[in-house]
């Protein structure tokens, strides 16, 4: 038997390679200018306070063989503590009860997705939105619904709202405070959860902070446990993607429902990385956080600098006040895929903006992050990248003529 004639399921069937992983694996080619994954710079990983936590997870028997041992689903007791207290300094009132710490916020994604979906349920979201979080609920076969769509109430009524509020992957805007009151008013009529995806929320580099909707629900309800509101947070845009560590924060009867199903998935998160996560965050978060926001400012800087210096006519973007991307919109007869196969032979890649759609459209917009490179690789990149934008407006008004 060949592994075509298995007899998967047809939600397996249905699944399709993630455009945004297949293009990761460009990054490693030394002469590439990467747009494309909303990737932290390695360079500005604090890696001594990362040594420093693994010598202390070893410092004695005790603490070592709790480092190598088997772990409660919920969570290492200290970070999940050290969370409650980051998470009340959102303005939301949480405990340790209401923290899950998981496999980054992407197992997040799927296990409030198992909790909350059926099939043909109804979730709401941005278009484009986190491409994750499509493939996430996807396997669950799901209808998604246009967030600006009007949306019926009953049986029929939506049982999630996803949002991303804070510098969105992937077009980089912010929600206002007004538009973050109306979906959690939305979400009470519905009856439905808002799920809070706060990747980026740590990364403002302009603008006035505005309070996370699950902040904004607490306040309202007089209690985390009154809420309907699910944040899920992670350290891999801040301190490190590679141990996977996020953490979903909500009302405890949630939060127990969704360690039940972590414990069908993993059984817990690896007792090391929260370990070393935990003695992290304790010496050097708010460190670490002014030094990649004053990098990632310079870097957005000069990507919209080069944009205003070299884009064709057409190309259209907005500056977002902080995050990782900068989301651009071509002229409607360019299409992304195809341009990325000629800009891929230039050494240039980035994310073409269909992905982000559930229904494929945007072919003719792209994500572009800046992250990953320095201002001299920003400033090539895009000088190749409009060039080749330009190439292709000129192509078209001869044939038009």
């Amino acid at each position: 038997m060949t592994p075509s004639e298995f007899r998967l399921s047809s939600r397996a069937q249905s699944m399709k390679a993630s455009e945004i992983r297949e293009l990761l694996k460009l990054v490693g080619k030394p002469s590439m200018i990467s747009f494309a994954g909303g990737i932290p710079d390695p360079g500005l990983f604090n890696v001594g306070l990362f040594q420093d936590a693994w010598r202390h997870a070893f410092g004695g028997p005790s603490i070592a063989r709790e480092a190598l041992q088997y772990s409660t689903t919920e969570g290492y007791a200290p970070l999940r503590q050290w969370l409650a207290d980051h998470m009340r300094k959102l303005g939301v009132p949480a405990t340790a009860e209401n923290i899950l710490i998981t496999s980054g916020s992407q197992q997040g994604l799927d296990l409030v997705g198992k909790l909350l979906l059926d099939k043909a349920s109804k979730v709401i979201t941005a278009r484009p939105t986190y491409l994750g979080a499509l493939q996430a609920f996807s396997a669950l076969e799901p209808q998604f619904v246009p967030l600006e769509a009007p949306q019926p109430t009953g049986p029929d009524a939506a049982r999630l709202i996803y949002l991303v509020p804070d510098f969105a992957n992937p077009t980089g805007q912010t929600m206002s405070r007004s538009a973050r009151q109306n979906a959690l008013d939305q979400a009470k009529v519905l009856n439905a959860v808002i799920v809070e995806d706060a990747a980026y929320s740590s990364l403002r580099y302009d603008g006035e902070d505005l309070p996370a909707i699950a902040a904004l629900d607490a306040a309202e309800a007089g209690s985390i446990d009154a809420t309907r509101t699910l944040y899920c947070g992670t350290f891999s845009k801040t301190l490190s993607p590679g141990l996977r560590i996020g953490w979903i924060c909500g009302p405890a009867t949630l939060i127990r429902k969704l360690a039940m199903l972590k414990q069908g998935a993993d059984l817990h998160t690896a007792s090391f990385n929260q370990m070393v996560m935990h003695q992290v965050a304790e010496m050097g978060f708010d460190s670490q956080l002014e030094r990649i926001r004053s990098v990632y400012r310079v870097r957005r800087d000069a990507m919209l600098a080069a944009l205003d210096h070299h884009a064709p006519p057409g190309l259209r973007w907005k500056k977002p006040e902080g995050g990782m991307f900068i989301w651009l919109e071509l002229p409607d007869h360019i299409d992304a895929y195809v341009l990325l196969e000629q800009a891929i032979r230039q050494d240039i890649a980035f994310v073409p903006g269909g992905a982000f759609f559930p229904d494929g459209a945007g072919r003719n917009t792209m994500r572009l992050s800046f992250s990953l490179s320095d201002e001299a690789q920003i400033e090539v990149g895009i000088f190749k990248l409009c060039s080749l934008i330009g190439q292709q407006a000129m192509a078209k008004a001869v044939n038009v003529y």
